[in-house]
């Protein structure tokens, strides 16, 4: 298996998902929960960083470019998940928010790799 960018911004778009959860679970008192997330999250990011290390020049530089594509999609996603909340009367606080925006955020930016790959230096 070979590293790639669109791999590398999954990994970097799990841990910021991970981290945008974390207010949720602190906030609840479930700090089981929040030390299971941690973990996950040292994991995540030693992933992402071997990863990181791997990728060719070329590859890096189309990482900066999914990196943009990301934050946009998951502040895309927390606007559309206010929206949500706001038409649906579903209103849970700002945690449950920034949790369900970052994850719907995550998984567009999941489905546009799997729709349009990005192509691979050289190519």
């Amino acid at each position: 298996m070979h590293a790639s960018s669109a791999r590398c911004s999954l990994l970097v778009g799990l841990l910021v998902l991970m981290l945008a959860s974390a207010p949720r679970y602190y906030l609840d008192g479930h700090d089981t929960h929040l030390i299971m997330l941690s973990f996950g999250g040292i994991a995540v990011a030693a992933l992402a960083f071997f990863h990181w290390w791997q990728l060719a020049s070329e590859w890096r530089a189309n990482l900066k470019v999914l990196i943009r594509r990301l934050a946009a999609l998951m502040i895309g996603g927390i606007v559309i998940m206010g929206l949500w909340h706001a038409l649906f009367g579903a209103w849970s606080g700002w945690p449950l928010l920034l949790s369900h925006g970052a994850t719907l955020g995550l998984l567009l930016h999941a489905l546009g790799l799997w729709w349009k790959p990005p192509a691979a230096p050289g190519a």
